[in-house]
């Protein structure tokens, strides 16, 4: 594993300031300074010290669901100082990341984990993780709209792929009418719901991730969060095909 990522896991410092702390000496493996930030560690086998005091890998990965809110930037930090999605969630540890993007206007499901494998298999394309979005639009989408939702959109970095559209409701307001729209895709494309439904001329007002991989928000408020329940680790294992003991 490389050393970085090793001290991030072990809870010592994220990944960047982990290679800061390796440039300056303050890292030892078996008890030899190590001040390459490309060094790796063998798990089980080598003794890693940081100024003077042993540290080690935590014996599980830590999986968090948010109801993430509107405002938040999904980002560790923000150098503007705006609120990010990390703030308030008490106890992660430095290599705990969010699963892939909601923007900052996109309210509901994110997972955050320091599970680096299942990470990367949720966000890969060849996966294909299903997210649902419940998405309020302008307008009311005909038949023909929906169905182009349903085939793909061409975008400026190319079509998307074929997508789970169906109108949930459609209503008269006081400025015009409004739809609510349930799609499910398998891609993971920045603000990709928006710019689809932009597209075919019907705007986002508002716009939910309800299902993200299984997970929903179900018994959180907005802003809330709690730990995986061990069958819901299986299952995210068992989706992208992770066997652990």
């Amino acid at each position: 594993m490389r050393l970085n990522r090793f001290l991030a896991r072990a809870g010592v410092a994220s990944r960047r300031k982990s290679d800061d702390l390796i440039r300056a000496g303050s890292v030892r493996v078996n008890d030899q300074v190590v001040d390459l930030p490309g060094s790796s560690v063998r798990l089980g086998q080598d003794t890693v010290q940081v100024d003077g005091r042993e540290v080690g890998l935590p014996d599980s990965f830590q999986y968090v669901l948010l109801y993430k809110r509107v405002g938040t930037l999904v980002t560790r930090s923000d150098d503007r100082g705006r609120t990010t999605v990390f703030d308030g969630v008490d106890n992660l540890r430095p290599a705990t990341v969010a699963v892939g993007r909601l923007d900052m206007n996109t309210t509901g499901v994110l997972l955050l984990t320091d599970d680096g494998e299942v990470a990367h298999r949720l966000m890969h394309p060849s996966f294909e993780v299903e997210k649902i979005y419940q998405a309020m639009v302008v307008g009311i989408p005909d038949e023909t709209e929906l169905e182009r939702l349903r085939r793909g959109i061409l975008l400026e970095d190319g079509p998307t792929a074929p997508a789970r559209v169906r109108l949930i409701q459609s209503e008269d307001r006081r400025h015009g009418t409004a739809s609510r729209l349930e799609i499910g895709l398998h891609e993971g494309r920045k603000r990709q719901v928006r710019l689809m439904c932009a597209a075919v001329g019907h705007p986002v007002k508002r716009l939910e991730r309800v299902v993200f991989a299984g997970l929903t928000t179900d018994g959180l408020a907005l802003g809330e969060y709690r730990q995986l329940a061990p069958e819901e680790v299986t299952g995210l294992l068992s989706l992208v095909g992770v066997e652990r003991s």
